[in-house]
């Protein structure tokens, strides 16, 4: 379980890096792809192939369990979208630490306090031993991410960017601490419904893992709908479809969806084989790992070249405390 969370944030952290050697592809071409296939494609199909009687199971299921995992799930598209645009008005470093820094505590401690479904549902109290110990680690990873986004905006700052507090930066900041409020939803979309759609898939003839593809099949359309919808209308009003026809960058477009369903796949099994804390502890470590692998592909991609000796030591102090928080949850 716990190599699994590793796995998805590794996943999640380096997502991005195919964007890196795309030649015509811009943001709305490669989201569309990547969100078709990895959001709505992909999973249903897998869901199909991995589970009996798949629409005889789902229709067991109350809607009130839908409608709590497409309401996260949605919430989840939305800060996407809401990221996408903080990523220009205030840059990789702040945006990434303002949504990890609030992203974080949530998916941890929320599920203690408001219990999820299924195993979940046997989460030990927040205010409790465990609980009090899990808080220590988050507020660790917490300060590690304060750390690495004040180490990125120095970097940004002797590079000659631009981080001034104008009107543009000031609306950016708020659409970012916005955005690390709502992108927990996709871990909430499987930690309070997985329940009884895992049971009613299981019982149809799934294996686990089965369930736990169908069950995500399931949960994503609202966020599947959010990323669709927002970046066909970009290209409906740019008139810039032709350019999806590039084959280089549409595989590699389609290899970031595959990478966002074998993280999610990962995710989920992670949590489930860590037991009633697992929907805690895996989003921890899954956030923890996904930070490092982001400043990993950082530093491979010369990002930090020319950065001055201070500002080096403190993104290793960040990485060490990111470490040892991920170490600790563990």
């Amino acid at each position: 379980g716990i190599l699994l969370c590793l796995v998805a944030g590794a996943l999640a952290g380096a997502g991005s890096a195919p964007i890196k050697i795309m030649k015509r592809y811009d943001y709305e071409h490669w989201a569309f792809v990547s969100s078709l296939l990895g959001m709505l494609l992909l999973p249903w199909l897998l869901a199909y192939a991995l589970c009996p009687n798949l629409g005889d199971a789902i229709s067991q299921v109350g809607f009130h369990a839908y409608l709590k995992a497409w309401l996260c799930s949605f919430a989840w598209g939305f800060a996407n979208v809401l990221a996408g645009l903080c990523l220009v008005r205030i840059g990789f470093s702040l945006t990434v630490g303002i949504l990890t820094g609030i992203g974080l505590p949530i998916g941890i401690l929320v599920p203690m306090a408001l219990k999820g479904s299924g195993q979940f549902a046997d989460a030990p109290p927040l205010f409790s031993s465990t609980g009090f110990m899990v808080m220590a680690f988050a507020v660790l990873l917490v300060i590690a991410v304060a750390l690495m986004a004040l180490a990125g905006i120095e970097r940004e700052k002797n590079n000659g960017s631009n981080l001034k507090k104008t009107e543009s930066s000031k609306i950016g900041i708020l659409m970012a601490v916005l955005a690390g409020i709502l992108q927990v939803g996709l871990s909430f979309a499987f930690v309070y419904s997985q329940g009884p759609l895992v049971a009613a898939l299981k019982e149809a003839g799934a294996s686990e893992t089965g369930a736990i593809a169908g069950t995500w099949a399931a949960t994503l359309p609202g966020g599947a709908l959010v990323n669709i919808l927002f970046t066909l209308s970009i290209l409906i009003r740019k008139h810039s479809f032709k350019k999806l026809l590039t084959a280089q960058d549409f595989l590699l477009s389609a290899a970031m969806g595959i990478a966002f369903i074998v993280l999610i796949y990962a995710m989920g099994n992670g949590m489930k084989m860590l037991g009633p804390l697992g929907a805690s502890l895996g989003f921890g470590i899954y956030q923890g790992m996904q930070t490092l692998s982001a400043q990993g592909l950082g530093f491979l991609s010369g990002e930090w070249k020319g950065a001055v000796l201070k500002t080096r030591l403190a993104m290793i102090a960040a990485i060490s405390l990111t470490l040892l928080g991920v170490f600790g949850l563990a």
